[in-house]
């Protein structure tokens, strides 16, 4: 090739990083580089060279430096995930003065080296990845980033801790949030709690001031007894549709006095707030300090609603706030970020029937517990066995039901160890009696976690490890009738045991919202295998999706604690303040457009856009994407039978180009 044909290419320049070991150990990462830099100089590379570290501010700096001095007109980089780095590398063009979209990132590290055993096959490979890069990032053409504008209100979607803590951190800034809770009551989980490990502070002591500022803050609206049923819009400008369900109370009217709920003569099972051990009214508050303060009437099962007799709730309210006319409100709302703090649900333990839930009288789950040995429980925080009245002697504490097991849930559901630990207390402190713990590995990694562990060891609480087989009450002699049995392998003691006891409390999982898939597609965010939402990056953004304004928080994205709920809520929040005040959003231009002169109106691609991003133009019958919507995933572009879509960076001459330099003779010499 002439030089004046090499001379009419872009200036290329390639960059290869070892990345510590992680490429180098099984890419020969000089070879690559020298082959760059010989064979590729007719595809225009100018300058080949490797570091141990590419994205150190030293690896950046080359970078900057070669494109001034040499008058680099495009960038390759070899080196990790374009999802990890490629900003990192965007900004070192740009920082220089060439547009950071004509800058292209070869994955030669999750693509090659950790895919890879051979040495000399995965380097032949990088050499073809390279190859496919240069000759696509000569088709890049300069873009220009789109900026959005953000309206200052946010929507907070889960009434729990995290989602508390998120609203709080906004409102305190002095921007207006919406909080939306479908129970009743903000306070989610945690408002069931007794006590919380490893301190044993009061959960309510903690909770409930937080709960007043939040419900009585002047930038917070709250809408409880509430859900969210429609999502449009892109990052600063979101219309959001939220269903109030009818209370049948006016809180306009209503003072919170609790007369209704004294004159209502129907109560049925408590299953929400007391885990099925206690009753509540037709007419209640889920609890006493609950906010807002406003009572609500179950119409399933209010006698008004099934016979159209009884009133005696509207007779004795002395505000007459009862109004059984009321309707589904829909609310229409404009916000500029979403968080979801949507939480979790707890596992069924009926579903593993070996250990006899639901069968045998004595056998309890964490939350039973959880309100049974809480002071406004419905045992008055009595630690009883069913009957409401007897004491047990020896309790049986089973860790990782639902959690850990290939039956039903692989994941650790994280805060098992430390709630058993904390029953184990409990039981000792107000029963005295004898605690076995079986578990299968104590995890007790945070903050002062291991310390009570040795606490609970200290008191005297058995510990068995083991995975327990079953739970009967089938008693082989007197020592046993009576009892529940326990069956296990010791593994320590490398022997089977058979251990009786009064009570066994299952130390149940977290699972993902039932409806958590539906909550997804709703907000256009992603949802793993397991249930839960999928952030951006597990580790550098664990807050932010891939939807761009809607940020999620708290058990939502997996099984966490109450501090890491907090923190992450705090952080959530701290994305969206950032964004607010900015006052405009950056979004990246790559993007799908339509060519209406080829649209044949088909609406193929209104269908399969995951972002909701096609518009159909009934009146000139073509389809229009609306860019701010827009995530470039391609689905329609590859859908569309006309041909009319096109993607910003992803176009054919690109995609084809990169397709040649992967399949070209990497051994092909210069």
């Amino acid at each position: 090739m002439s030089a004046e044909s090499k001379s009419s290419k872009p200036k290329v320049g390639v960059y290869i990083c070892h990345c510590g070991t992680n490429i180098s150990h099984t890419v020969d990462v000089e070879q690559v580089r020298e082959w760059a830099e010989k064979t590729l100089g007719a595809e225009g590379v100018v300058i080949a060279r490797d570091y141990k570290f590419m994205c150190s501010s030293l690896g950046q700096e080359l970078i900057e430096k070669d494109i001034k001095e040499l008058g680099l007109e495009r960038v390759v980089v070899a080196a990790c995930s374009p999802h990890l780095h490629e900003m990192t590398f965007r900004g070192a063009s740009k920082r220089s003065g060439l547009n950071p979209y004509l800058t292209e990132l070869a994955s030669i590290r999750e693509q090659v080296s950790w895919v890879h055993t051979d040495k000399a096959v995965a380097t032949e490979k990088a050499k073809a990845v390279v190859a496919g890069a240069v000759r696509r990032v000569i088709q890049n053409e300069p873009l220009e980033e789109i900026r959005v504008p953000i309206h200052p209100d946010t929507l907070v979607v889960g009434g729990g801790i995290a989602g508390i803590q998120a609203a709080l951190e906004i409102a305190n800034a002095g921007f207006k949030v919406y909080l939306v809770e479908r129970e009743p009551s903000i306070g989610g989980h945690m408002a069931q709690f007794d006590k919380t490990f490893p301190t044993l502070d009061c959960a309510a002591c903690i909770l409930t001031p937080r709960m007043f500022e939040a419900g009585n803050h002047p930038n917070i609206e709250l809408l409880t007894w509430s859900e969210v049923t429609h999502v449009a819009g892109y990052v600063g400008n979101f219309t959001v549709t939220i269903k109030k369900k009818p209370r049948y109370v006016n809180t306009d009217l209503c003072t919170g006095c609790g007369i209704c709920v004294e004159k209502c003569p129907k109560k049925v099972v408590d299953d929400v707030y007391e885990a099925g051990l206690g009753y509540r009214k037709v007419v209640y508050t889920p609890f006493a300090q609950a906010v807002p303060k406003y009572p609500v009437i179950d119409a399933p099962n209010c006698t008004y609603f099934q016979k159209g007799t009884c009133k005696a709730c509207e007779k004795f309210c002395p505000t007459n706030a009862i109004d059984f006319t009321q309707k589904e409100e829909y609310v229409t709302i404009q916000v500029g970020n979403i968080i979801l703090a949507t939480g979790y649900d707890l596992f069924d333990a009926r579903r593993v029937s070996n250990y006899g839930y639901g069968r045998l009288a004595n056998v309890f789950t964490s939350i039973e517990f959880e309100r049974m040995s809480n002071a406004a429980g419905p045992t008055g925080g009595n630690i009883v066995l069913r009957d409401g009245k007897t004491q047990p002697k020896t309790v049986g504490i089973i860790h990782c039901v639902g959690s850990r097991d290939k039956n039903y849930n692989n994941y650790c559901s994280s805060i098992c160890c430390m709630q058993s630990l904390k029953f184990a207390h409990l039981v000792r402190e107000r029963t005295g009696a004898t605690v076995y713990e079986f578990y299968i590995d104590m995890r007790t990694p945070m903050k002062a976690y291991d310390e009570f562990y040795q606490r609970v060891l200290e008191e005297g609480t058995l510990f068995v490890r083991g995975k327990v087989a079953q739970v009967t009450n089938a008693a082989r002699n007197e020592r046993e009738e009576g009892k529940l049995i326990i069956q296990v392998e010791d593994t320590l003691a490398g022997k089977q045991r058979r251990i009786p006891v009064d009570m066994v409390i299952l130390s149940i999982g977290m699972e993902p919202r039932h409806d958590a898939k539906e909550t997804s597609h709703l907000f256009g965010v992603g949802c793993s295998s397991d249930g839960w939402f999928i952030e951006k990056h597990p580790k550098l953004d664990p807050v932010s999706t891939m939807t761009e304004g809607v940020m999620i928080a708290g058990c939502a994205t997996g099984p966490k604690d109450i501090p890491a709920s907090v923190a992450q809520g705090a952080a959530a929040a701290a994305r969206v303040l950032n964004k607010i005040m900015q006052k405009e959003v950056v979004l990246e231009p790559i993007k799908a457009s339509i060519n209406e002169a080829q649209c044949s109106g088909c609406r193929i691609c209104n269908g399969l856009c995951p972002f909701n991003a096609i518009l159909f133009h009934e009146d000139r019958m073509v389809s229009e994407i609306n860019p701010a919507l827009c995530q470039g995933c391609g689905t329609c572009v590859a859908a569309c039978p006309a041909g009319a879509i096109s993607g910003t960076g992803f176009s054919n001459e690109q995609i084809l180009a990169q397709i040649d330099g992967l399949l070209m003779d990497v051994n092909l010499a210069v």
